[in-house]
């Protein structure tokens, strides 16, 4: 398989890269900063400068020309100011998957949020809810291979294998490394097409929870 991630250099992204390099895939990381290049590069993966917030459907396309799958691993993150979740958590989104489009990458998976359609009171969280919603409502219109992963708090104490995997509404928390391997596991699974999962730590081990 060759993945080509978009938010190459987050945290999950770099897990992915780390996880399908080691067991033989290529990946190819788009990211925004050159001086990121090496973190890249120690996860296994190619990196290739593309600010998606700056590039056109065409150079985005270039990047995933004879990729198997395409990662949307991006984010504005926090502190990032309400204009730049737009811009990332759902512009961002919208350009990669026309790229994948133009290049004929059927295969798309989007990592988004839980909490979709909640109104918190917190200005900035919300309008990062509203762009990821967005976004997902963007890539539901396509004729992409998409599925759609919504993992709950993010935490980066270590991953335990043991996940609660569903369609329905979850709370809870997950570490970032469970949330790669459950990115590994969708691509490697075709039945997991147009569907969107919620994820938190649970007692299910990753390959049962499908």
């Amino acid at each position: 398989m060759h993945l080509v991630i978009a938010g190459g250099h987050g945290k999950i992204a770099l897990l992915v890269a780390g996880l399908l390099t080691g067991r033989g895939d290529s990946v190819t990381a788009l990211v925004r900063n050159p001086d990121h290049f090496d973190d890249v590069r120690a996860a296994g993966a190619d990196p290739v400068l593309c600010d998606l917030e700056r590039a056109d459907a065409a150079s985005v396309a270039a990047t995933l020309t004879g990729a198997d799958a395409a990662l949307f691993a991006a984010g504005a993150g926090p502190g990032s100011g309400l204009g730049r979740k737009d811009t990332v958590d759902r512009g961002a989104s919208a350009l990669f998957a026309d790229g994948a489009e133009a290049a004929g990458v059927s295969r798309f998976v989007q990592i988004s949020t839980t909490g979709i359609g909640q109104v918190t009171g917190d200005e900035a969280f919300d309008a990062y809810l509203v762009a990821k919603g967005a976004a997902e409502d963007d890539l539901r219109e396509r004729s992409l291979d998409w599925t759609i992963l919504r993992p709950g708090r993010l935490v980066d104490t270590p991953g335990t294998g043991l996940v609660s995997l569903a369609e329905t509404t979850l709370r809870g928390s997950v570490p970032r490394a469970d949330v790669a391997a459950v990115v590994v596991a969708l691509l490697d699974r075709p039945g997991t097409v147009r569907r969107t999962y919620e994820l938190i730590s649970g007692s299910t081990p990753i390959a049962e929870a499908f």
